[in-house]
């Protein structure tokens, strides 16, 4: 058993070095096809790619775990709150009014509309 979890740990971490290298080359060579023709900018190594790679990644993308990472956390709340009663449900609804404000508009409001 631990064997086969040494073996899939090293398929990971190969997977992830020819990741690397084939998005950094594939960077690379985008950067250095277009880059110095439209603007003007210089070439720039693998190296270099590797890091705008990453800085882009770390600005705009994160590291959270895709896209459907919300879902499950979301699915996870709604499974804890079917399982409320109504008196749990009041109060977490005032906890949260009391730390991050109305979020879905004042409690009177909401009970104006469903009895008109």
């Amino acid at each position: 058993m631990r064997r086969n979890w040494i073996v899939r740990a090293l398929r990971m971490a190969l997977f992830i070095v020819v990741a690397c290298a084939v998005l950094g080359f594939i960077v690379m060579h985008l950067w250095n096809w277009l880059m110095p023709e439209i603007s003007g900018w210089h070439a720039i190594s693998f190296w270099q790619a590797l890091g705008l790679l990453l800085l882009s990644k770390l600005l705009f993308g994160g590291f959270r775990g895709g896209w459907g990472h919300s879902r499950h956390w979301r699915k996870g709340m709604r499974e804890r709150w079917e399982q409320m009663t109504p008196e749990q449900r009041e109060e977490l609804r005032k906890n949260v009014q009391a730390r991050c404000g109305y979020f879905w508009g004042p409690a009177s409001a909401k009970t104006e509309l469903k009895t008109e």
